[in-house]
């Protein structure tokens, strides 16, 4: 990786794959941060509407809006990476995909570039089965909206270098993001481990009759879940005391749901074409109005949230 700007010198040149939901946001970061970042996309639609997404979200958080001046636009995927010092894969969820794109990039990209993969839950393994290169390959999942939630997981595949894990987690640190190192290659990482095993236990609930929707959404909001932004489970494990854990346990886990794939509740709905906001119905039913509330609220709270956060640390670095 000899070949990349020393610290102190020009900014990396980004490529970011996708110019969808996740895709623009990445290459929202990085704009701000100072770097130039190209976008490619195959589909027109989407790369004529990225500047206009991302001065839109700028304007929101009341950043300057000459960030989208260094963002430009490319429909070939080669092109987009020939001159790239890292490249960030945002294409959809589909490995025959990925592995493709994969293939062709780090082909088409510079020796000493890096390609991070920003999927949900697929381990490195599975999309760089045909890569060039595969030290420089390393996963990096970012959350939805990405230029608002600080975690992105850095994931190292068997093959990937230390020195690549290392200089991605020291440029999404640069640009204001909590960057974690995953350490083993398993589906799901972290985060999206917890979250798909309480979503599995809340889909459950409501399968087996023991209450509705509504209900799991209410105790989640009012109990614990006002808790999680200050301390995590396992920090409450431990304000608690793990020997009455362990009591709770003894008595609880035996009944927790071991369904090894997804739900028969989740499939049914699925089947049905119920498929959330989207369709208007899911486990709740949604008008449009109510859909774009329920968005706009969520990216209210964590700018307000995320202020909060920051104004606290300010105060405490001036005490």
């Amino acid at each position: 990786m000899s070949d990349r700007p020393a610290e102190g010198g020009a900014p990396e040149r980004i490529a970011v794959l996708g110019a969808g939901l996740m895709g623009h946001g990445i290459a929202q970061v990085f704009a701000v941060a100072g770097h130039d970042v190209v976008v490619q996309d195959p589909f027109p639609e989407a790369l004529a509407s990225v500047h206009e997404r991302v001065a839109a979200n700028l304007e929101r958080l009341g950043l300057p809006a000459a960030a989208v001046e260094r963002i430009s636009t490319c429909d070939d995927a080669g092109d987009a990476v020939g001159a790239a010092d890292f490249v960030f894969e945002a294409a959809p969820e589909d490995v025959a995909l990925k592995q493709e794109l994969i293939e062709r990039v780090t082909a088409a990209a510079p020796p000493g570039a890096i390609i991070a993969s920003n999927t949900s839950s697929m381990p490195v393994a599975v999309y760089s089965e045909r890569a060039h290169g595969r030290e420089r390959m390393v996963g990096a999942h970012w959350w939805n909206p990405p230029y608002l939630i600080p975690l992105v997981e850095v994931v190292a595949g068997a093959d990937t270098s230390p020195a690549t894990v290392e200089a991605t987690i020291e440029l999404l640190s640069r640009v204001g993001k909590l960057a974690v190192h995953v350490r083993k290659d398993v589906p799901g990482f972290i985060a999206n481990r917890l979250q798909h095993a309480l979503w599995r236990e809340a889909m459950a609930l409501v399968q087996d009759g023991i209450c509705d929707a509504e209900t799991v959404d209410l105790c989640i909001k009012n109990s614990f879940g006002l808790r999680l932004p200050i301390m995590g489970p396992l920090e409450t494990a431990d304000l608690n005391g793990l020997d009455m854990i362990l009591a709770i346990h003894e008595q609880i886990l035996p009944s927790i749901d071991r369904t090894p794939g997804p739900l028969p509740i989740l499939k049914d709905k699925i089947a049905a074409g119920d498929l959330g906001m989207k369709t208007g119905r899911g486990f709740l039913d949604w008008t449009p109005d109510e859909a774009a509330a329920a968005r706009r609220g969520l990216t209210d709270h964590l700018i307000a949230a995320l202020a909060a956060r920051a104004a606290e640390a300010g105060a405490a670095a001036d005490r």
